[in-house]
Formats: C-alpha cells, structure tokens, sequence
C-alpha cells in the first residue's frame, strides 16, 4: 500500500470534547474512587474483626461517641449531590451561568462539612492512640476525611477556572467528573457513619 492509498481519518469532524465513560478522566477518576472504596472497605471490615475480640464495645470506660455534629454532617453530605448533579446537567449543556451557580454551592457546602469534620473527631470521645477501637474509628473518619479535602480543593479548582479567563470546554467535563466524584464520596460515608457512631450502639 503506497502513502497516497493510505485510509486517513479526518480528525476535524470529531468532537472537542466528550462526556462520560468516552473520556480518558473519566477512567482516572473511577480507577480513583475503586482504589478508595477498597481501603475503606479493608477498613470498615478490619473495624468488624477487632469488635468481635471485645465482650464490650467500645472498651470501658469510653464513651459512647455523640451523634449530633456526625449526623448533620451526613445530611450535608448527602445533599451536597443535588447541587453537583445540577452542575453536572449544567455542564453537559454548557451552560456557564448555571455551572458556575452549583458548583460554587456545592463548594461552600463542602467547605462546611470539612469544618464539621473536625467536630466529628471530637465527637468520638476517645484518643486515636487510647486503644484498638480508637485507633480504628480514627483511621476510618481520617480517610474520609482526606477525601473530603480532596474534593473540596477540585471543586474549588474547578469552580474558580469557571470564572477565569483561562477557561476551556474540556473544563465542563472537569465539572461532570467532580459531580461523579461527590457521589462516591457522599455515598461511602453512609456505611462509616453507621459503624463509627451507630456501630457501638448497635453492636
């Protein structure tokens, strides 16, 4: 096959960008979010096998870790995906206005539940270096926690490249991503929630 006979493609005619599982971040960001889920999830197992080593859970004379602050936190959490998922349809229009109204709502209510976080690690009443069930409630609350601050710089990156003058399609996509992001990161914290402060209660 000589040169002229080659096929050749014309790349003009395919889009600039692409949503979804088309795009290349898309896959990072999935390959991210199974890495993260499968050590919470060695985590949240590890926490059931140490709990079945004690005839009292948590060890006396600690106390009950309190519910208040956790519980508004997971509510927030919760519903910080309305927003995010409204910037996500946003996005897909390449609405900016509307990108930019959600995302920086979003932001601010994660601004919030990181704030919130560090009320929630006093409010499991005990010392991550106290005992076993100390250090495994801390190691379960201080991952999450790094994911929340992880999503909370990206989205804030995000959300301040929508008002640069920088600002590129391919960012819409950032927006998507992000809002997929904080369904992994609201939804994982249900199952810590529930064995951090229900856990003791109901175990």
């Amino acid at each position: 096959m000589t040169e002229a006979e080659r096929p050749v493609i014309d790349a003009a005619k395919l889009p600039s960008i692409t949503f979804g599982y088309h795009g290349t971040t898309w896959w990072a960001t999935a390959a991210f979010m199974v890495i993260e889920g499968t050590t919470l999830i060695v985590l949240l197992v590890s926490y059931v096998y140490l709990r079945r080593n004690f005839v009292e859970w948590p060890p006396p004379p600690t106390a009950l870790p309190d519910l208040l602050v956790p519980t508004i936190n997971l509510a927030l959490l919760l519903f910080t995906i309305v927003p995010m998922a409204l910037a996500r349809r946003a996005a897909h229009s390449l609405d900016l206005h509307g990108v930019r109204v959600f995302l920086v709502s979003a932001v601010l209510l994660a601004a919030v539940t990181v704030v919130l976080r560090g009320f929630e690690f006093a409010a499991l009443n005990v010392r991550w270096d106290s005992d076993a069930y100390g250090s495994s409630l801390w190691m379960l609350l201080g991952l999450h926690t790094t994911l929340l601050v992880i999503d909370l710089l990206e989205s804030g990156a995000i959300a301040a490249l929508m008002f640069s003058k920088g600002r590129e399609p391919k960012h819409f996509v950032d927006v998507e991503e992000a809002a997929v992001y904080q369904w992994f990161l609201s939804i994982s914290y249900v199952p810590v929630y529930v064995l951090i402060f229900l856990g003791p209660r109901l175990l």
